[in-house]
């Protein structure tokens, strides 16, 4: 099979000819530029010093590029556009060193400034005329939002401040998706993953929204939260609204780019704590479902797309409603939070969920453990969640910055020989 039959195969719960593979395809799926530099050197694919460009300047996330894919066999190829969650585009980039020393490339608009407790702050659309939107602490590794919300007034609320980011896809962008997945599909046999904005309901990380000057309407997460109870009506109207928009920035994004998707991520908000859901299922069925359905119900019944559901944490008593809403993957399948048990999850939704992820735990072992207990973990993993398809391996998120190099060898070394 070529990589894009073996996701689709395993997407459609085939048993593939042997086990799919996503590093770097999503931006839930990848890894720090830090990691990449150091895997690059250690897979001699680059000479010391040479930089890694930053494709997600929030998380820091490094470029998969191809030859770092087919060295670690992924099946997968990211579709993304040029917006960044700092309100600038990444169209050019510029050197810039991290604070352990890895040499990077950064888009033009990365405007930062080291404050004199070692913090560093990022400003929107690279405009310092307005206050910072993000801060990395010192010896941090990525960035923080900063919270910037105007005192609330329920009486002048209006869904309008919180759907500003809600808009039409610009044409140029979606002339750069179109040509960018014309090449991918042309010239790799990989499965293209898309990245399309718009698409998820309630992301805390987006709430804050550090891409805009001046954001209004419920944007402290504590806030967004409490609204959720409180504020149900307003939380809907928000929704109603950006289904809308998504809707019809869907149907422009399929004229552009055909059948040539994979899998598209529509959902980034993370349901579960550690311990359980954030919230109830009565809650999901009321806010969330209904419009992530519309979202996903547009995409079934109009393209070849699969739905890709992105939420960390213990989600068992939500993944029934999950699969109502008409999402087909699950990631990043956090098996370390409790009522996660693989073997359960296999059991109760092996045939209507592809499980995108639970490979290795990046909280504890993939940092923290041997290299003997990292392949121990990645055997039970595969041992699980691979027979009979809808099993695609990756790391539970992405894998974190100072994870050591041997941990993630010993990871690929056992990947291979379970591939193999």
């Amino acid at each position: 099979m070529t990589s894009r039959a073996r996701i689709e195969a395993t997407i459609n719960h085939r048993e593939p000819d042997q086990l799919a593979v996503d590093f770097g395809g999503g931006f839930q799926t990848g890894m720090h530029a830090s990691v990449i530099y150091q895997l690059r050197q250690a897979l001699g694919l680059d000479k010391p010093g040479t930089p890694v460009k930053v494709v997600e300047p929030y998380q820091m996330l490094g470029e998969m590029a191809d030859d770092l894919s087919q060295a670690l066999g992924a099946d997968t190829v990211g579709l993304y556009g040029t917006g960044t969650m700092f309100g600038f585009p990444a169209k050019t980039f510029k050197p810039w060193t991290m604070g352990d020393g890895t040499p990077v490339l950064v888009p033009e608009g990365f405007n930062t400034r080291l404050e004199p407790n070692g913090e560093l702050l990022q400003y929107p659309c690279d405009d310092r005329s307005v206050g910072p939107c993000a801060k990395m602490p010192q010896g941090g590794d990525f960035f923080d939002a900063i919270i910037r919300q105007y005192p609330v007034d329920d009486d002048a609320l209006n869904v309008f401040d919180n759907t500003e980011e809600f808009v039409p896809v610009a044409s140029e962008e979606l002339a750069r998706y179109a040509e960018r997945g014309r090449q991918l599909y042309d010239t790799t046999t990989r499965a293209l993953f898309c990245t399309f904005g718009g698409l998820t309901f309630g992301d805390v990380a987006l709430v804050p929204a550090t891409f805009l000057k001046d954001p209004k309407g419920i944007r402290d997460i504590e806030e967004w939260y409490v609204s959720l109870v409180l504020r149900p009506d307003y939380i809907k109207g928000i929704f109603d609204y950006q289904a809308e928009v998504a809707v019809e920035n869907l149907k422009r994004l399929h004229l552009a780019v055909g059948d040539r998707i994979s899998v598209i991520q529509t959902n980034g908000t993370d349901f579960g704590t550690q311990n359980g859901p954030f919230c109830s299922p009565e809650q999901y069925r009321e806010l969330f479902l209904p419009y992530q359905k519309r979202v996903n119900g547009w995409i079934h019944a109009n393209t070849s797309w699969k739905t890709f559901m992105h939420s960390c944490g213990s989600i068992m008593p939500l993944l029934d409603l999950i699969v109502e809403a008409e999402f087909d993957i699950l990631n990043p399948v956090q098996c370390s939070a409790q009522g996660m048990d693989a073997q359960e999850l296999k059991r109760r939704y092996g045939t209507a969920l592809t499980f995108w992820g639970g490979g290795v735990d990046t909280q504890k072992t993939l940092p923290f453990g041997t290299p003997q207990e990292v392949r121990d973990e990645v055997k039970r993993r595969i041992d699980v969640f691979a027979p009979g398809g809808g099993f695609v391996f990756n790391a539970i998120h992405n894998v974190q910055a100072k994870t050591p190099i041997e941990n993630l060898c010993a990871l690929f070394d056992v990947l291979n020989e379970c591939r193999r």
